[in-house]
């Protein structure tokens, strides 16, 4: 039999492929949908690619790559026996678990047993070998097996490579011990049992005693009771009061040394009488969790203690919480209820499939089919059949139900090479979401761009307060940005009363007062949106120099979908992040017809277009030479290198001159630095030299809005029409990446763009839309102004690094609630407390 085996996998040989230190080896999840080893049909491992594949998907592979031999992964999941006295044997049908999976979190590992089982399998004749067979398998086969059984998950590798640590879970929280004592830990006013110190306190989860933590060096911290106290009973794992949120909280094993994850700590905190959702945790270690009902913010956008029926089946499938996930997980539930991107993904999920490059865990279109389909499908988000719930009634047992889907495929993509997404940190909704819309135009298929529903243009009018005269000037965006007006707030003496109570019970280390928010009113935010701002530094060109000048923004365009973010976030005066606890009465139908742009009116006078003079030192040295200093040497290599990489050719000659032209790789880390200022891509300007230009027309180039000729020439170079070229930079901004992007998704616009002028049609569309072959530019959904709110997503927590992000989406005429993995029908969806909004537009 051993030479028959040989003999049958000699041909195969030259495909198996052993795993390097390094290589990512995907056994837990399909690259094209979410099955697993748990799955009916488990996971195909392709033994050459070390692709997990279901059974639905691993024939295509099979047919596109030729590859023959997989290992098929199965883990069995079944109840555990039970003994005369109806408790379950502790035993285990398999002698060791080599599959490294995340249980499912609704299943008691008390009462159930896995076995895993794997087995080679040779297409397409489906023959199976049992593994392990160590005895009758050549050894290179041997060695391929053990290592892809015995490989780590390649997410843990990703995760190694962003900024935080992910904390690991501990080894004794399965099976913590928990004395029952009695003791019911009260919400304030904790104190250490030994030294009455009343900061820095840690509660003990084996026997509930409260002791102070270790001194540090800069003066703060306990006496180290709480250690002493390990050290007298064993007790292993300790939470740091106030720490504790519905989100989790501090968890440090005295035997580990280290901060750790504890799965069960809603259970363990349980047992002293904590409820974690009713917590928020204080830096007095004063609980925010004695207010009446529904006044704490987690409890409102949660829906805590209201009755919610759980929704299944198609568009009602939740998402997994990987840590701190929360704000993608909202972000991607509110895109897939958008038809366009049903559509768009979906909708062409077998072309996408087919088409799909041979490693598909890095294909963004692909991606994001297999998430559209795990939330639209209905495959995962199955209700319980009546009758086994009626015998899980019956017998007091809980059957193992799904928990949705696994987003760690998605994550580890869509934030490859970002230092905030890849990190295990909450992050900011609004960021994400404008990231997202930035991979989705670099990657849209052909000329569908689901993303065109959100774009828009904004008219900036620019006024100079002295001389009178205006400039126009038009930008694209996505969020439209609502400020916050705390001066408008229709409380006020509420809120002032409030302040006075709340520094009262600090003072004294009391339950703080019952929770008052600044309620403000809706028009209030949309009119300090529409008030002129002030320009700093503004360059009159009507009076050639300094002068005041003012702002105001008004839509040029309406979007299919407008994005309205509340500008809840922002700075104190240390520069530490905060939260505005705000209402505001957001209505469901919104009408901003009355913002719409009306570009230059009549007895207006435009600004001259005349640049800024060029500044000459103050130096009696140089006034007997040339008015214009020689420009600096700025290494043009560096800048190219950078200009490839998608950055604005301007922001890469910025970038390596305040570096020193020192090379790309620092002025990389430049450009990463200073992405978020407003003058990023502005032309670089030095005292005594202007603005520094590689060719001495770059003046005359951006006058008659012509893109950068280096970048111009370097699309030629690759073999691409100039005109198309052009047409392609105009209509990305000069971004070289996405004009190569688009030249390759429209080339019915290459014959057009021999007759490209350099005018700009600003004719009204009378069919709402612009193309880019009408127009030089993005591609822009216009319409009418009115809109139906859909989707809210919401924030609880002090600042965008930490919390949690719930949204709620209306379907079908009602409300519903996405909290992570549980879906159900919303009763109060809290509209005045959202932090994005949704609209879709509605006819007149």
């Amino acid at each position: 039999m051993a030479e028959d085996l040989g003999e049958l996998l000699v041909p195969y040989m030259p495909t198996i492929r052993v795993p390097k230190s390094g290589d990512r080896v995907y056994k837990t999840e399909c690259a094209f949908s979410y099955d697993s080893p748990e799955s009916d049909g488990g996971l195909y491992v392709c033994m050459s690619t070390h692709l997990g594949f279901g059974r639905e998907h691993v024939e295509r592979h099979y047919r596109k790559t030729g590859q023959s031999v997989y290992m098929h992964l199965k883990r069995h999941i079944r109840p555990k026996a039970t003994g005369a006295a109806g408790g379950a044997f502790p035993k285990r049908i398999n002698g060791r678990l080599f599959l490294e999976l995340e249980n499912n979190t609704d299943m008691n590992s008390e009462d159930y047993e896995y076995e895993d089982e794997a087995k080679l399998v040779i297409f397409p004749d489906h023959f199976e070998i049992a593994l392990p067979n160590i005895e009758e398998l050549p050894a290179l086969v041997t060695i391929a097996c053990d290592a892809v059984l015995n490989s780590k998950s390649p997410y843990r590798k990703l995760d190694q490579e962003s900024w935080e640590e992910e904390l690991q879970v501990s080894k004794f929280a399965n099976n913590l011990v928990q004395i029952d004592n009695g003791v019911r830990i009260p919400p304030s006013g904790w104190k250490c049992a030994k030294c009455n110190l009343r900061e820095n306190l840690w509660l003990n989860l084996t026997d509930g005693s409260i002791m102070c933590g270790r001194w540090f060096c800069s003066g703060s911290g306990g006496n180290g009771h709480a250690l002493e106290h390990h050290k007298q009973m064993g007790y292993p794992l300790a939470v740091r009061l106030g720490s504790i949120t519905p989100d989790g909280a501090d968890v440090y094993s005295f035997d580990e040394e280290e901060a750790v994850l504890d799965p069960h700590l809603a259970k363990h905190l349980a047992h002293f009488g904590i409820d974690m959702l009713q917590m928020q945790g204080s830096e007095n270690g004063v609980l925010d969790n004695d207010v009446k009902p529904r006044v704490n913010e987690w409890e409102v956008i949660q829906e805590t203690g209201l009755k919610l029926k759980p929704m299944f089946g198609s568009g009602y499938t939740g998402i997994k919480n990987l840590g701190n996930s929360s704000y993608l997980t909202t972000v991607m539930q509110v895109i897939f209820s958008i038809p366009e991107f049903q559509r768009a993904y979906v909708g062409n999920l077998t072309r996408i499939f087919d088409y799909a490059p041979l490693d598909p865990t890095q294909d963004f279109s692909t991606q994001m089919a297999k998430l559209g389909h795990g939330l639209l499908s209905g495959l995962f988000s199955k209700p319980p059949m009546k009758s086994e719930l009626i015998e899980q009634v019956m017998k007091e047992e809980h059957k193992p139900q799904l928990k949705g889907i696994n987003t760690r495929m998605f994550k580890a993509l869509v934030s490859k090479s970002h230092a905030e997404f890849s990190s295990n940190r909450q992050q900011d909704a609004e960021e994400f979401f404008i990231h997202f819309v930035n991979l989705v135009e670099r990657n849209s298929i052909g000329s569908e761009n689901p993303s065109d529903v959100f774009r828009f243009l904004v008219e900036e009018r620019t006024q100079c307060c002295q001389s009178r005269k205006v400039r126009y000037t038009q930008r694209v965006d996505y969020i439209m940005q609502l400020p916050v007006p705390m001066e408008t707030a229709t409380n006020k003496e509420e809120l002032i009363a409030y302040d006075l109570k709340r520094r009262e019970a600090e003072s004294a280390k009391r339950p703080p007062p019952e929770l008052v928010r600044a309620k403000i009113p809706f028009s209030a935010c949309l009119q300090a949106f529409s008030e002129p701002e002030n320009v700093p530094d503004f360059w009159s060109s009507a009076l050639q120099a300094k002068s005041a000048g003012v702002k105001t923004s008004r839509f040029s365009s309406f979007p299919e979908y407008l994005v309205v973010q509340i500008k809840k976030f922002t700075f104190g005066l240390d520069w530490v992040p905060k939260k505005l606890d705000v209402t505001i009465d957001m209505p469901d139908l919104l009408d901003i017809n009355h913002l719409r742009a009306t570009g230059l009116k009549s007895g207006e006078e435009e600004l001259p277009d005349i640049a800024p003079p060029i500044i000459i030192p103050d130096d009696h040295r140089d006034l007997s030479r040339n008015d214009f200093m020689e420009p600096p040497d700025i290494d043009e290599s560096s800048v190219m290198q950078l200009a490839e990489m998608g950055f604005p050719l301007e922001a890469c000659r910025k970038a390596v001159y305040y570096t020193g032209s020192m090379g790309a790789e620092v002025a990389f880390n430049w450009i990463i630095a200073h992405m978020e200022e407003p003058d990023f891509a502005e032309p670089l300007t030095i005292p005594g030299c202007g603005t520094v230009a590689s060719t001495s027309s770059h003046g005359q180039n951006a006058l008659l809005n012509q893109p950068p000729e280096e970048i111009v020439a370097l699309i030629c170079s690759m073999g691409f029409p100039r005109n198309h070229a052009i047409q392609a930079l105009r209509a990305t901004n000069n971004n070289l990446e996405r004009a190569l992007d688009w030249m390759f998704s429209h080339p019915e616009c290459e014959e057009e763009a021999d007759n490209v002028s350099g005018c700009v049609d600003t004719e009204n569309n009378p069919n709402g839309i612009i193309t880019d072959s009408e127009q030089d530019g993005p591609r822009i959904k216009d319409g009418n102004g009115r809109y139906e709110l859909f989707g809210i997503i919401s924030h609880a927590g002090t600042s965008t690094m930490s919390g949690h992000y719930v949204c709620h989406i209306k379907k079908e005429g009602r409300w519903v609630i996405y909290n992570d993995h549980k879906v159900s029908s919303s009763e109060r969806p809290p509209k005045d407390l959202g932090y994005l909004y949704f609209y879709h537009r509605i006819s007149c």
